[in-house]
């Protein structure tokens, strides 16, 4: 599996990695999830539906995460990414603390359909 970042995620990483120290080493846990899963699987993750692009959009609602000590998976942490199942490939939008941001960027993910 090739995983990519858009330049918008590193920016949200970083802000978060402040907080959250943890956060890259659960990302490694998530990449190596997502490498035998890569579609949604709820009520862990699920497709964004109404976006009219072709690649599939998933939001994985349930990321554990060590910094958020005794939460485990109900963290509140979220991951916005895009499958290409023919290029056996993902990209990552965007990430963020549901308790700083309601819902996922919409506008975000809809100026990176290509995924370049």
């Amino acid at each position: 599996m090739i995983f990519e970042e858009l330049i918008e995620f590193k920016k949200d990483l970083k802000t978060l990695l402040k907080k959250y120290r943890s956060l890259h080493a659960d990302l490694e846990i998530v990449k190596k999830v997502l490498t035998i899963f890569p579609d949604e699987r709820p009520p862990f993750s699920f497709r964004i539906n109404n976006l009219e692009l072709e690649a599939c959009i998933i939001k994985v609602k349930k990321i554990a995460c060590k910094s958020l000590k005794g939460r485990g998976v109900n963290s509140g942490m979220r991951l916005i990414y895009a499958y290409f199942r023919d290029e056996n490939r993902i990209v990552f939008i965007e990430i963020y603390h549901k308790a700083e941001k309601e819902i996922e960027d919409r506008l975000r993910i809809k100026q990176h359909s290509e995924f370049s």
